[in-house]
């Protein structure tokens, strides 16, 4: 038997922070909604990740020189950007395609939407935080990129320049003399920083938590273990939607499936190139000298997100496949790489390790909006690296695009119909 919602519903599929975003501005844009996750809210790439939310993020994976980056890490396990070897034409069809656009051109254009889209979303984040009343380890002092070598910090005053010239984007330089006087929480001997103040930070589970805990309070309906089976299509049009649950029917759907995405791009009639990503992180117990600043070690790859009650290390990017191991070589990489740079010790008992599957377009560009064949169905999905930081701007965007309402942004960038 169909369950069905009244005239003017949605349901969005996957409960992650784009899902999440979605549903609360489809819900305050009057709409019935429902929210369906084969696992639980926020259990995935939302939940372990180093909880950034940054405006300096403006330049795309796809710098010049990726694609060699990538190349060498077949012949290197260990490598931080990895590329395993193995056998899938989807694959090594997205990594031609990413190759391809892995020039200084495509950096300053994909950047220039990238930018309008986290602009966005940092308004959006400021509004939320507040109205909301999220308490969710909110932290305005900025994001600090510490580089450990000289070398590293002209080869980052190159990005920061770059960044300061064609997006308006300028960081604080430190130099190592001033670094411990800035932030206590590292070594002294480092090279330098860059300090960009507008970036900030959050504890990611609390923050999807009480953004969930508010919809359910607002009449949004959240299944959790409810796996999408298949999806029932009429003359360009989705009659409803078969779940482990049941079926069911709403007049508008919004795919939010992160790197699961693409196995339903024959379900949906639509090009859907996302590749998983893997990362990482580990997560300890808050420890004497923990740093008071969000960091990231550009040389090595690692983030550093210090909470209230611990601490959290992670990166690592893996093109391993729908891989769901957690090697211990790769824990303690984060923790190796660290240690050279905090005063805090990195070495205690592992709280939790995590891993995710980032959902990667080869153009570094979220896929946002209405599929090209359906006229009721809508993808959310592709956010690369940057899932928590483009969040609401993303779930604004597909309200108003569902309500045909003006659009915030330009949303053609990242329309589903450009694969």
């Amino acid at each position: 038997m169909i369950r069905s919602a009244h005239k003017g519903s949605a349901i969005v599929v996957g409960a992650g922070t784009i899902g999440i975003a979605c549903a609360h501005y489809l819900n305050k844009a009057g709409l019935k909604v429902t929210v369906i996750d084969r696992g639980t809210v926020a259990s995935a790439c939302s939940h372990g990740n180093c909880g950034y939310i940054c405006p300096s993020h403006v330049p795309p994976l796809t710098e010049p020189g990726a694609f060699g980056v990538a190349l060498k890490s077949l012949f290197n396990p260990q490598a931080a950007f990895r590329v395993k070897p193995r056998l899938s034409p989807a694959m090594w069809n997205w990594m031609w395609q990413f190759a391809r656009r892995c020039n200084h051109r495509q950096v300053l254009t994909a950047g220039k939407h990238l930018q309008s889209i986290l602009d966005a979303s940092m308004d959006e984040y400021q509004n939320l935080v507040q109205q909301e009343s999220l308490d969710c380890e909110w932290k305005e002092n900025g994001l600090l990129y510490v580089l450990q070598t000289q070398r590293g910090m002209d080869a980052f005053a190159k990005n920061d320049r770059m960044l300061t010239e064609h997006f308006g984007v300028s960081a604080n330089r430190i130099d190592g003399d001033q670094l411990p006087e800035f932030e206590p929480g590292l070594k002294p001997g480092l090279a330098g920083a860059f300090h960009y103040p507008k970036d900030t930070s959050v504890r990611p589970d609390r923050l999807n938590q009480q953004w969930a805990d508010r919809l359910r309070a607002s009449g949004v309906q959240l299944i959790e273990h409810c796996e999408l089976s298949s999806v029932h299509k009429t003359a360009g049009h989705i009659s409803h939607v078969s779940t482990t649950q049941g079926e069911l029917q709403a007049d508008h759907y919004v795919f939010a499936m992160g790197a699961w995405s693409t196995r339903w791009s024959n379900e949906l009639h639509c090009s859907i190139p996302i590749e998983p990503g893997k990362g990482y992180s580990v997560t300890m117990n808050r420890v004497e000298n923990v740093p008071s600043h969000p960091i990231l070690f550009p040389e090595h790859k690692v983030g550093v997100s210090p909470f209230e009650t611990g601490l959290r290390l992670g990166s690592m990017m893996e093109f391993a496949g729908y891989d769901t191991s957690i090697r211990d070589q790769r824990i303690q990489q984060l923790r190796d790489s660290a240690r050279p740079y905090l005063v805090a010790s990195v070495d205690g008992e592992a709280k939790e390790t995590w891993y995710g599957w980032r959902p990667m377009t080869w153009d570094s560009l979220p896929i946002i909006g209405a599929t090209p064949n359906l006229d009721n169905a809508f993808l959310a999905t592709g956010h690369n690296m940057l899932g928590l930081s483009l969040a609401p701007s993303t779930g604004r965007l597909i309200a108003e695009l569902v309500t045909r309402q003006p659009p915030h942004i330009d949303a053609a960038p990242f329309s589903p119909s450009r694969f």
